[in-house]
């Protein structure tokens, strides 16, 4: 995957920055995609994009740019997040519809509205309801028995011939997307759009700024509610094997899954003068002990400047965080490195700072920075919020 990726990731970064410098924002993984090239979803919160070497080979230097380009427009319009409950084939289908007219050196058989008797321009959504076809109460003679053969193609197989069209690429993996809360998704895909704008010089592709400017618009949605979902899915990634339960679907020739009841989170406060704000301060900790009351949660919270200053270990049933001032400049990696030292890990970080400072280059545990106003986002990776008071 490295050198043909890498080298379609570079192309992009000459050609067309934004696209390129987004995709370096995106988690990465090489796996088989039964014969599609690529994929994009957002697992765990986490915008991801999936390889398969060998299919993405198949394709010429400029195919490949113009699909990955695809796979970008798929996360700006927050498709694998707006599916709900909708038909798969159809939706699918309706998004590349949605995004394809226009984009050039699109390899074969890219699909367009007008293999479906429509114009272009129209939204997802517009598309899938003219490809989804009206409940079908079918006749009534006979004896009630049906032979006709499914329609493999589903509704829109309709007006394209023999053709058996489907999407460039794999659309199966936004299934990983239904345990992300829409509100989370968006901020994260935000957060990216925000770091590959600044990496692009602040410019945009024509074909894509609607989408960037919707996306870069202040979000109505609450700090606290973002904060919510964000701890709510750190919980659901805490799972590990056990051979002390049968497995539910497999018997005892597979270990069953027991869930962790306790969630550790590792909780990061800059203690120092930039972010000396009382009130910033106590509304953060009302919210993180209500939370933490809410579920099995145990709570580590570090004062942390330019060292660790103090740690405060905190169950459900603590009743206060402790106000702590500190002073002097910020360093954010004494954080993360004291939470590589931590048994059990922690499921995921949350950091209150305004970001000034050193970071870690990479870091495997999901962190959410809860920057304050004028704060600035220190790395690529990890969930921007801010926290509004």
């Amino acid at each position: 995957m490295a050198t043909t990726l890498e080298n379609a990731v570079v192309r992009l970064l000459r050609e067309r920055p934004f696209y390129g410098q987004f995709l370096l924002n995106l988690r990465r993984e090489e796996r088989d995609l039964a014969g599609k090239p690529a994929g994009v979803t957002v697992r765990d919160g986490i915008p991801t994009l999936a390889v398969d070497p060998r299919s993405l080979e198949r394709f010429g230097a400029r195919e490949q740019c113009a699909l990955l380009e695809h796979l970008v427009k798929h996360l700006l319009h927050l498709h694998p997040l707006r599916r709900k409950d909708r038909n798969l084939h159809d939706w699918d289908i309706a998004c590349d519809l949605a995004i394809n007219p226009g984009q050039a050196d699109l390899p074969e058989p890219a699909l367009y509205p007008v293999l479906y008797g429509m114009a272009d321009g129209l939204a997802a959504e517009e598309y899938y309801a003219h490809l989804v076809r009206p409940f079908d109460v079918g006749n009534l003679e006979g004896s009630g028995y049906g032979d006709a053969a499914q329609d493999s193609r589903g509704a829109a197989g309709e007006g394209c011939g023999e053709a058996h069209l489907g999407t460039l690429d794999d659309h199966a993996l936004w299934s990983d997307a239904d345990s992300t809360p829409f509100a989370l998704g968006e901020e994260m895909v935000r957060a990216i759009t925000r770091e590959s704008l600044r990496g692009a010089d602040g410019e945009a592709p024509d074909e894509v700024r609607a989408a960037v400017d919707a996306l870069l618009r202040p979000s109505p949605i609450p700090w606290r509610q973002v904060l919510r979902q964000f701890v709510a899915s750190a919980g659901r990634v805490g799972r590990k094997s056990t051979w002390m339960r049968e497995h539910r679907r497999f018997g005892q020739d597979t270990p069953g899954i027991r869930k962790r009841h306790r969630l550790n989170l590792l909780v990061g406060i800059d203690v120092s003068d930039s972010t000396n704000i009382v009130e910033l301060r106590e509304a953060f900790a009302r919210e993180l002990l209500s939370i933490a009351r809410g579920r099995e949660a145990s709570l580590t919270v570090l004062y942390a400047n330019s060292r660790v200053q103090r740690i405060e270990t905190l169950s459900g049933s603590a009743p206060v965080i402790e106000r702590y001032d500190g002073g002097g400049f910020t360093d954010l990696r004494p954080v993360f490195e004291y939470a590589k030292t931590m048994h059990p890990l922690p499921a995921a970080v949350i950091y209150l700072t305004d970001g000034v400072g050193p970071a870690p280059e990479h870091m495997e545990f999901p962190t959410l920075w809860v920057l304050t106003g004028a704060g600035e986002k220190p790395v690529p990776w990890g969930i921007e919020l801010r926290l509004e008071i």
